[in-house]
């Protein structure tokens, strides 16, 4: 495989380019069809972590759809989720797998995915996954949202008085799925200052990804905590 030739192109320029990582030709094939419906242009596969990580690198993709576990490598999933993120901040990522363990989910969320789906869930619910992360929402099945959400209430329980007016304003719209870029039209401020709002409350609640931040954002609406 070849080099990047000058700088990549960020993944905001990229809306219609997917990666795929997973290590069976079956699922590739599923998921390259799935992401064919759903208007995606351009699909890269890879089939294993480091081949992931450098079609990654050289297309700069703006979604991944990435395994949790392969047979023949040491490195896992979480660990991708984590690489990428680190290299691209933007790129939003899409975990699959066969278990639902919601430890391992709330760890692919901490590292920075935005959802997860069952390989088993059927093609109507990977496409409703796929757009929700592709609109930069979390999307969860409810039952395993249900179990992430109670995990972290038992280590991780939201101290949402720390937050400002406008912190919790930003929480609250957070929490209805709404993108910085819309959260920004809606306070009717600069995308920046919402980005470095979002720092700050990850910082206060503790968490260290946007996907952790948006968590408890959902977390507090279905407790009740926003009024509609």
């Amino acid at each position: 495989m070849s080099g990047i030739s000058g700088g990549a192109v960020p993944t905001r320029d990229r809306p219609d380019t997917l990666l795929v990582v997973d290590d069976h030709p079956v699922v590739l094939g599923g998921v390259r069809s799935l992401a064919g419906q759903a208007g995606f242009r351009i699909i890269h596969e890879a089939t294993d972590i480091v081949s992931g990580f450098r079609a990654f690198h050289r297309h700069r993709p703006r979604l991944v759809v990435t395994d949790l576990s392969f047979r023949d490598s040491g490195l896992s999933g979480l660990s991708l989720i984590r690489r990428l993120k680190a290299l691209e901040p933007e790129v939003r990522i899409l975990a699959f797998s066969m278990h639902a363990d919601p430890i391992v989910v709330a760890r692919a969320l901490e590292g920075g995915a935005l959802g997860f789906v069952l390989k088993d869930a059927g093609s109507d619910a990977f496409l409703e996954a796929l757009a929700a992360v592709r609109a930069g929402r979390v999307s969860l099945p409810h039952a395993l949202a249900t179990e992430v959400a109670m995990l972290n209430r038992t280590v991780r329980p939201a101290p949402l008085a720390t937050l400002s007016v406008r912190e919790l304003q930003i929480l609250s719209l957070m929490s209805q799925g709404k993108s910085y870029e819309a959260i920004a039209d809606t306070l009717s401020v600069s995308y920046r200052t919402i980005v470095n709002a979002s720092a700050l409350m990850r910082s206060k609640l503790g968490v260290n990804s946007r996907a952790g931040l948006i968590q408890i954002a959902v977390e507090q609406r279905a407790s009740g905590a926003f009024a509609d």
